[in-house]
């Protein structure tokens, strides 16, 4: 079967090759692979800024946002042939640390996780693929054209979940919004704060186009410019831009109890002043927050389920920009300007 692989380590080694087909050992259900997004992981991977390949193999099957439809499973999994399925991409550690041993391996403890297609195990991005019952979802026949949306709205789905326990530690009624950078997670993100009535404001350094009407067809206001000249201090800011520029905005320009969820992961060498007596002050006299997130587990995919189902269904799918065949991946990893989320196609439906 034909996947997308890369030698870790190695930059640009990205290529679509012959592989065998999956192990029996990566999971009881056979997949057909439908889609796979391609994210800024992907890019990562591919420039070697990391990744590891799995035990004994020099390459790794990239892609972690899956999309699927079920060839084969067996009695008991809860899945049938024909059913969509997607993949959970972390897997907890073997020993396993407090968190990974109540299934929540989104917060492992020692880093001995793997996820499929990024740390020790192949990814999604091949014509098959195999899973565990455990770590697989399934979705209703409505999702065919955005299931592989499905893992960037667990990214935001964990943390509207985190911002909410946060919020929760005392009387807590948030009316604003911002949301730094309208990539496919900000404008997610957007969409989950506009379902929980929220005043939603994206800010970009984008100034027309597709994202503007995304966020003006969403019920929310477009920003462009310093976060200070937003007009409003936000009771909750998602970062998910990893710009420390704009990192630095934000903790600076929070409301009383605000909470700044960090979702953006930066590039190296940023290097940035900052005041930290201004944050502290901000942080202790204002009982502020500042948290990172990362990575779903089991509840995570099935919250963003619920928010995938919710959504309008026009609006959601203008998110996808383009879909490139595997065969011509290489047109997939050239960025367009108007581009949020580019998909492979696999198969067909």
């Amino acid at each position: 079967m034909k996947a997308l692989t890369i030698v870790p380590g190695k930059a640009n080694s990205a290529a679509v090759k012959d592989v065998p087909d999956p192990p029996s050992g990566d999971g009881s259900i056979l997949v057909k692979a439908l889609e796979l997004g391609i994210c800024g992981t992907d890019f990562e991977l591919i420039r070697a800024e990391y990744g590891w390949a799995p035990p004994g193999s020099n390459h790794l099957i990239l892609g972690h946002e899956s999309f699927g439809r079920v060839e084969e499973a067996p009695p008991g999994s809860g899945f049938n042939k024909g059913d969509l399925i997607v993949g959970i991409v972390r897997r907890p550690d073997p020993v396993p640390c407090l968190a990974c041993a109540v299934g929540q391996w989104d917060m492992c403890r020692n880093g001995k996780y793997t996820e499929r297609g990024i740390k020790e195990r192949n990814g999604f991005g091949s014509e098959y693929w195999r899973i565990e019952p455990e770590f697989a979802l399934g979705l209703e026949p409505t999702l065919d054209t955005i299931g592989v949306l499905m893992e960037p709205t667990t990214i935001v789905a964990k943390a509207w979940d985190h911002i909410s326990r946060i919020g929760e530690r005392a009387r807590w009624e948030p009316r604003t919004l911002l949301v730094t950078g309208a990539g496919p997670i900000g404008l997610l993100a957007a969409l989950l704060g506009k379902q929980r009535g929220l005043d939603v404001h994206v800010l970009d350094v984008v100034k027309e186009g597709l994202k503007p009407q995304l966020v003006h067809d969403l019920g929310g206001t477009y920003h462009t410019g310093p976060v200070n000249k937003i007009g409003f201090a936000p009771d909750v800011t998602i970062e998910c831009t990893g710009v420390a520029e704009v990192i630095v905005e934000t903790m600076a320009h929070m409301a009383s109890d605000g909470i700044l969820c960090l979702l953006g992961v930066s590039s190296r060498n940023q290097a940035q002043s900052i005041d930290f007596g201004k944050i502290n002050r901000c942080l202790v006299l204002e009982n502020a927050v500042i948290f990172g997130c990362v990575n779903a587990n089991h509840r995570h995919y099935e919250l963003a389920k619920q928010a995938l189902l919710k959504a309008d269904r026009n609006w959601i799918s203008r998110l996808i920009s383009r879909r490139v065949p595997l065969a011509n991946f290489e047109d997939a990893l050239k960025r367009d300007p108007d581009d949020i989320k580019v998909v492979l196609q696999l198969a067909s439906a």
